[in-house]
């Protein structure tokens, strides 16, 4: 993955990365309200030596101020220190507890120390600093007080008392908000990546054409009320999905121009893909565009054409394939529109494959072949069973629809393995209920052809017949639904 490739994926999870961050700043406001404020009192001493008489020992003196300086640092937040001012104060914490309220420290080359205390109060941070930094002058001057001698060769002297506080030095709330928030988007934005690299869903044209190795016929756009209302009401929309099927309808055209392609099977890998959908509504914008079309309900195990168009399915493509009727017979025209005629699929059989690789089959593409501008039949999905590699043998070529972000690179692959041992394979791609909004988004115009919209009329615009001549129908203002 190149820098192009994560930004696209951090675009198209932005969802997760905002959750994290909002989740951290939730923690970090709970963390921080709920912790006890702490106040910090300092209070500074110098360091200096005695006796000095002249530059060269005033010198020797500050070299060795130096070196003692680091050692006091460590002696104010010792435990003696600590154990006077419990004694002189008369505290009820011990001598250890209070030595880790304190901490000291010094600049580089400065005989001066910094001596701070912290505590929940602001009014006990001064008088606990105050006090640490009294007993530290007094324990000084015990320590360099040699014996026999009257005065300390070196001593502390408080140069800045311990004041008393106006704010706490903790909790930092804006600090603390904003690590929170920084911490929170970097997990989301890990997590995101984790699970883009772990999602083996084809999201990409570029991806879905390379494992088909077919061309990409158009992307349908998603459209929530696709599952409460499947079939396309309004031919002469402009939203996107309706477009979308314009342009598939135009790019079909283009796929082997010099063959005389006219039955194309429809499948999918898996259900739930959108095959049943994306076959029905294509045989309307090509009905509309002025073709004769034949949709067929090949997917004898869960059938939903019929359902689709509120058409009767007791007679269908079993009643025909087991001749109790001729195919003109158990052909129905439709409300929808004058130039589709479909086939059912007719009473569920207890062998489908076995019917649809049948002679009988083949007699009715054929049949289907010779009456029609274009047949488009309506298969089972490919890997639950082989009704449709068997279905797409028999014709010109299969179109594959694939879902954005539901078929997995492994399910297409072996969706092509099963078409490929029947000697099928697929003509081309459908990239199904891809996204409007966001970096995943993709137009509706992509493909080997441009769509024509209707005009102000309402008329389609022609379209070229698969025969390479205007097909004789065309479609009217009131043939539109």
């Amino acid at each position: 993955m190149d820098l192009r490739d994560y930004l696209t994926v951090l675009r198209s999870r932005w969802i997760m990365i905002a959750v994290f961050g909002l989740g951290a700043v939730a923690l970090a406001a709970a963390f921080t309200w709920s912790a006890t404020p702490q106040y910090a009192s300092s209070a500074r001493l110098f360091i200096s030596t005695s006796g000095a008489t002249d530059d060269s020992q005033a010198l020797q003196g500050s070299q060795f101020s130096l070196q003692r300086v680091k050692s006091y640092a460590d002696l104010l937040t010792g435990q003696q220190i600590a154990q006077r001012v419990v004694d002189e104060l008369d505290l009820d914490e011990s001598p250890k507890d209070l030595a880790k309220q304190i901490s000291a420290s010094s600049k580089l080359d400065t005989v001066i120390l910094t001596v701070t205390v912290t505590d929940p109060s602001p009014e006990r941070a001064k008088v606990l600093a105050g006090a640490v930094s009294d007993q530290f002058v007094g324990y000084v001057a015990e320590l360099e007080t040699p014996p026999g001698k009257d005065e300390a060769t070196i001593k502390a002297t408080v140069v800045d008392p311990a004041s008393e506080p106006s704010a706490p030095i903790s909790p930092r709330p804006k600090r603390n908000l904003a690590l929170g928030l920084l911490l929170g988007l970097v997990l989301g934005a890990g997590m995101a990546v984790v699970r883009d690299t772990l999602d083996t869903t084809v999201k990409s044209m570029k991806v879905l054409e390379d494992l088909v190795k077919a061309p990409i016929l158009g992307a349908i756009a998603y459209d929530a009320d696709a599952e409460r209302s499947p079939l396309i009401n309004d031919l002469g929309s402009y939203a996107p999905r309706v477009e979308g099927f314009r342009v598939l309808r135009t790019n079909l055209q283009f796929i082997d121009p010099d063959l005389d392609r006219k039955v194309f099977v429809v499948t999918s890998s898996l259900p739930a893909e959108g095959k049943t959908t994306t076959a029905t509504n294509l045989a309307l914008v090509l009905a509309e565009g002025g073709e004769r079309v034949a949709l067929v309900e090949a997917d004898l195990r869960r059938p939903k054409i019929s359902s689709y168009l509120n058409i009767e399915s007791a007679v269908g493509l079993t009643t025909v394939l087991v001749g109790r009727v001729d195919l003109d017979e158990a052909m129905q025209h439709t409300a929808i529109h004058p130039n589709l005629e479909i086939l059912t699929s007719g009473r569920t059989p207890p062998n489908p494959a076995e019917l649809l690789k049948s002679h009988a089959m083949t007699s009715i593409i054929k049949q289907l072949r010779e009456n029609y501008d274009i047949v488009l039949i309506d298969a089972p999905p490919l890997l639950p069973v082989t009704d449709a590699a068997l279905l797409a043998a028999q014709s010109d070529g299969a179109i594959l629809v694939v879902r954005h972000g539901k078929t997995t690179n492994d399910q297409l692959r072996a969706a092509g393995e099963r078409m490929r041992a029947v000697g099928a394979k697929p003509v081309g791609v459908i990239f199904n209920m891809t996204p409007t909004k966001g970096p995943g988004q993709y137009g509706y115009g992509y493909g080997y052809g441009y769509g024509y919209a209707p005009d102000d009329a309402g008329h389609a615009e022609p379209s070229r017949s698969w025969f390479g001549r205007r097909s004789s129908r065309r479609a009217t203002p009131d043939q539109t639904s």
